[in-house]
């Protein structure tokens, strides 16, 4: 039986598996007391509208009766979206899954006419940064720097109609010390969660 990519939602019980799977990783190589609720309060901190279109998508990939890897994004604005969930069950990988599940999203949200992918890892993560360099994704950090100067790492590509070409963000400076970079992170996070609230509120403005 191939391999079936589903459109749902993280409420979609066949979606349990990647949401443990990614609390178990996070804290695991973050620590549970690494952030207050640990992974499970940063998994929930977006109400799950945020990723149904046309703001947003989450996929999982089946295999039969299991699911196997997926992923999912959300609008930060017009043209930008932010990759987020990108998880592949352990025993599965390195079978270029994730790859898979990053080519859907970005031709999910080029298909809804975003032309921008947004997308974080974290500094313990380096195989995530390895896979998204490798995908075309451009560091917008200094990356001859420790990377727990930024602590989340951020990245950025064109696609859709502008595919091919590269974003001309600027590189975001490393801050200094983990303290501040963690205090940088959390305003971040916060400013995001506004930008998003906004979203639901008024969803595009060539949405039908």
């Amino acid at each position: 039986m191939p391999d079936l990519i589903v459109r749902t939602s993280p409420l979609d019980p066949r979606a349990e598996i990647l949401v443990e799977g990614l609390i178990a990783e996070y804290d695991g190589r973050y620590g549970a007391n690494s952030r207050p609720g640990g992974a499970r309060s940063e998994l929930m901190r977006y109400p799950a509208e945020a990723f149904a279109p046309p703001l947003g998508e989450f996929i999982l990939l089946r295999r039969g009766d299991e699911t196997i890897a997926g992923g999912a994004f959300m609008s930060h604005d017009d043209e930008t979206v932010e990759l987020k969930r990108i998880w592949t069950r352990e025993d599965m990988r390195r079978q270029g899954l994730a790859r898979r599940i990053v080519a859907a999203l970005e031709d999910a949200a080029a298909a809804l006419g975003y032309v921008r992918a947004y997308l974080t890892t974290g500094f313990r993560q380096p195989e995530a940064t390895n896979l998204y360099r490798s995908l075309g994704y451009r560091p917008l950090f200094d990356m001859s720097v420790e990377p727990e100067l930024y602590r989340s790492l951020p990245f950025e590509k064109s696609i859709g109609t502008r595919a091919g070409t590269t974003p001309a963000t600027p590189i975001h400076p490393p801050a200094a010390s983990f303290a501040e970079a963690s205090a940088r992170v959390a305003a971040i996070k916060a400013e995001q969660e506004t930008r998003i609230a906004l979203r639901l509120a008024a969803p595009r403005s060539d949405a039908a």
